[in-house]
């Protein structure tokens, strides 16, 4: 039994194919090649879009922080061409098409942020994540469709690279009755 046993640990180990010589260039990533460029200045022309001023953060945080190639922001909230914020409850105060479009200026803010975070848009290598808090009632079900609004403008900016994994989640309340709050997760070049 013994000698059955060992036999085949021997032509088990010569069956196996033996492994590659450990290699110092770094694989290509497949992804890069998917995603073609889309120059977002020109995007934003094209939509006769200009970006609005950043704000100062009204609490004790940074509007980013990057680590590495990431860079994650804060949470933005909508605020209209005239300088007010966009405030109500989805399901109660504002329709789900007024939300989408609140989602949007709340991508613009995110836009603008990067902007003055990397000096230039040109910069984003990919939008990995955005992360849309709705200020819903509790049998609203609508938070994809509010939140379109800003995965919208990003893939409308960035191209193929402006698609992103998301949340969308309904939220009891937000501060100041904030119609939405957008946080994202951005891929930077170097």
């Amino acid at each position: 039994m013994k000698a059955f046993l060992s036999l085949i640990l021997i032509l088990f180990l010569f069956s196996c194919k033996p492994l590659p010589p450990p290699s110092d260039e770094k694989p290509e990533d497949p992804q890069e090649e998917m995603v073609p460029y889309t120059d977002p200045n020109e995007s934003l022309r094209d939509m006769k879009i200009v970006l609005p001023i950043m704000a100062r953060p009204v609490g004790n945080y940074v509007h980013a922080v990057r680590t590495g190639n990431l860079l994650f922001t804060s949470g933005k909230v909508p605020i209209d061409s005239a300088g007010n914020y966009v405030t109500g409850k989805l399901g109660k105060d504002l329709t789900v098409e007024q939300g989408y479009e609140a989602a949007r200026l709340a991508g613009l803010q995110l836009l603008t942020l990067l902007e003055v975070e990397l000096g230039n848009l040109n910069r984003v290598k990919r939008i990995v994540k955005v992360m849309g808090m709705v200020n819903a009632t509790p049998d609203f079900e609508e938070h994809s469709k509010v939140i379109n609004g800003c995965s919208d403008l990003m893939v409308n900016v960035f191209g193929d690279a402006g698609r992103h994994a998301r949340s969308a989640v309904g939220m009891s309340s937000l501060p100041r009755n904030f119609a939405v709050e957008i946080e994202m997760i951005v891929e930077v070049k170097d």
